[in-house]
This record gives structure tokens, C-alpha cells and sequence, in this order.
């Protein structure tokens, strides 16, 4: 997550959607104002910076959430990879959230989905790396890469960014960001962390199965519905 008072945005960071080679990026083009928080395994020349502090953790709407408020302010964690949209709406003044230009990225769900099932069985540095895991065990765990949660209200009912930019057309949709925060860059971003997993890059559309694909298609219908994708 990225809050650049330099250029005037906010970049929330979703789950598979090239989020960590697009924060090293921005992270270059932020001064020592800037909010950048850390990423896990770290990827030079991205440097963290003034993402720890206090707030005021009674705004959440919940006794749960209240609490984990609370928890993260013990901890200084006021902002910090992957947080929501709301609750960093609730975390920063007003001007700042309704002044700075706020966008994210989001994926093909199906395509989303494999790619996040070849980094638990290839990647070297995930947690719960398995490489025996089959398809149909990972489909079967449950563990989906949801990123409405992220840029959706509370209820998942409203989109609370500016822009949700298309993975599937990055450079041309960064492009267009870019030249509206005045952010000079090649029409690349150059960087490709936590990538390589997914051997010779085949399409969803050769992988999955009809009842697979179906699996992925209800377990992503909200995203479907918000975007207009389809298998």
C-alpha cells in the first residue's frame, strides 16, 4: 500500500494483480514523506517508510473490528500490506482520502486462481509452499485470492477507489494513471517480483476443467458481477 503525498494518491494493493512489482515501482517515485509499506520477501529498490503510528482504532463498526483496530494500534500498524480501502479511509483526515486519486488493480478470476495455486506449490519462500498439491486439493481447500474486500465498502456493496485498473491490460491502464499523477515512466514497469511460478504460462482455459471452472466461476461471483468478467 502506497499513500504518496509527492503525487497525490493512494494505491491499494490487491492479491495477485502485479501489486508488489507495481509498489517497487512507485516506491521510486515517492519522497521520504510518503507512506510505503513493507513487502515480504523484500525486492530492492523498494524501501518501507512511514507506515507505523497511532489512530484512533473506535472508528471501526464492530466490536471484531474495533478490536483489531485496537490491536494494530499497540502495535504502531496503522497501515500495512493489503489493507482494506475502508479502513484506511477510516485511518487517514478526510482531505487526504477524498483529495488523493485512489486505484488498484484487479484480475481475470480464473486466471487469478491458477496463478495463485502454482505460487503455493512452486514458490520458495511461501509459507504453506506444497509442491505435491493437485488442483482439485487446492480448489477443494476453500483459500481463494477475494479482492473485492479490498476496494469495496464494508458490505462489498460499493467500489471505494477511483479507478480499478485490468490486469490483463496493465500497461496501457498505468499509462493512463500515470499521466494523470503526472509520474513519468517507458510504458514498463520493469519489475516482475513473485513471478515465474506457473510453468510455460498456459491459459486458464487449458487447465481447468468445466467443474473446476465452475468451482472458481461461485467462489468469484462477486467479482464477476462488480467487473463483467466471464470464463
Amino acid at each position: 500500500m502506497i499513500i504518496s503525498h509527492k503525487h497525490r494518491f493512494i494505491f491499494l494493493k490487491t492479491l495477485k494483480t502485479a501489486g508488489t512489482s507495481i509498489e517497487v515501482f512507485l516506491s521510486g517515485v515517492c519522497d521520504e514523506r510518503d507512506v510505503v509499506t513493507p513487502i515480504y520477501p523484500p525486492v530492492p529498490p523498494h524501501a518501507a517508510r512511514n507506515y507505523q503510528g497511532l489512530f484512533n482504532p473506535l472508528r471501526g463498526r464492530s466490536a471484531r473490528e474495533i478490536a483489531s483496530n485496537c490491536f494494530d494500534c499497540v502495535r504502531l500498524r496503522k497501515f500495512y500490506n493489503h489493507i482494506r480501502g475502508y479502513r484506511l479511509r477510516d485511518r487517514l483526515p478526510p482531505r487526504l482520502w477524498d483529495g488523493y486519486f485512489k486505484f488498484c488493480v484487479e484480475r481475470n478470476p480464473w486466471d487469478k486462481t491458477l496463478s495463485f495455486f502454482y505460487m503455493l506449490k512452486n514458490s520458495d519462500w511461501h509459507a504453506h509452499r506444497n509442491p505435491d498439491l493437485s488442483l482439485d486439493d487446492y480448489l477443494g481447500m476453500g483459500r481463494f485470492v477475494l479482492n473485492y474486500p479490498i476496494y469495496t465498502d464494508r458490505d462489498g456493496s460499493r467500489i471505494v477507489v477511483d479507478r480499478v485498473l485490468r490486469y490483463e491490460h496493465l500497461d496501457q491502464d498505468l499509462d493512463a494513471v500515470f499521466r494523470l499523477l503526472g509520474i513519468a515512466w517507458r510504458g514498463s514497469l520493469n519489475v516482475r517480483a513473485k513471478a515465474g511460478y506457473r510453468a510455460g504460462q498456459q491459459s486458464y482455459r487449458e487447465v481447468f476443467t468445466d467443474a473446476q471452472a465452475a468451482i472458481v466461476g461461485n467462489a468469484y461471483a462477486k467479482e464477476i458481477e462488480l467487473h463483467g468478467y466471464s470464463y
